[in-house]
């Protein structure tokens, strides 16, 4: 996994951090599901992309300079149709250090944060919470340290105060817990692995159902990386040409 993963790490040096096209590269490696997606550096890719997979669509500007995406309103979801699409991407392209668009399919569920913070003393420690925009907001979350188990997973939901948004509340669907349990295992590994090359990683949100667990964004930060992490665990080729979907260069 590493000899596989170590290229796209190293591409993101420079920056301290690794850009959501690239880190969800990285989970797809580790066998994490993330949304069908395409890198787009232009208009007609990203509509190509959304005409071929179907809208509504998500979009979220790409920039090595914008690490925090919604601080500037540049993630944009249930996107119905091209000219709202045309719309967002004319936006996106004016902000500071724009390289591209990531045009992603819509998943629901559950939001969900996951995430994991090495110590250099103890190894890497993996959270669980309640996620979203308000994950900042209730701090729910339940913290192990890695490798997991199932009964290590099992028991952080069983201790989120918000459990029963997970187990199904007032008629809501339930999430899929085997799918929840193999993507926190999944995850876990992979952080066991590169560990000693990230500082943080953050997932939120995770959108669970009863049919899936899919990241729906991503950020991992390298070592001296722009910031300290996860808040709620620590209060050569030219593609310019090329459209980078989920399934590789188009």
């Amino acid at each position: 996994m590493l000899k596989k993963i170590k290229p796209l790490l190293d591409a993101a040096a420079e920056t301290g951090w690794v850009m959501e096209p690239d880190a969800k590269k990285i989970l797809a490696i580790a066998g994490i599901d993330v949304p069908e997606s395409a890198y787009c550096r232009r208009l007609d890719q990203a509509l190509s992309f959304a005409g071929t997979n179907g809208f509504p669509v998500a979009a979220k500007v790409v920039s090595p300079e914008i690490i925090h995406k919604s601080d500037v309103d540049g993630v944009v979801v249930g996107i119905e149709d091209k000219a709202a699409l045309e719309k967002v991407f004319d936006r996106f392209s004016r902000m500071d250090g724009f390289t591209g668009v990531h045009v992603e399919e819509m998943v629901a569920g559950a939001e969900l944060i996951v995430g994991a913070k090495t110590d250099y003393q103890f190894g890497p420690v993996v959270m669980l919470g309640i996620g979203g925009t308000g994950v900042e907001i209730y701090r729910d979350t339940a913290i192990k340290m890695a490798p997991l188990k199932k009964a290590d997973v099992i028991a952080m939901i069983s201790s989120l105060t918000a459990k029963e948004l997970i187990q199904g509340y007032r008629g809501s669907e339930a999430v899929n817990i085997g799918k929840l349990v193999g993507l926190m295992i999944g995850f876990s590994e992979m952080v066991m692995e590169i560990g000693d090359r990230i500082e943080s990683i953050d997932l939120n949100p995770v959108m669970c159902s009863a049919d899936r667990c899919v990241v729906a964004d991503a950020r991992i930060i390298l070592p001296g990386g722009l910031d300290g992490g996860i808040s709620t665990i620590d209060q050569d080729r030219d593609t310019s040409n090329t459209c980078i979907t989920s399934e590789g260069l188009l």
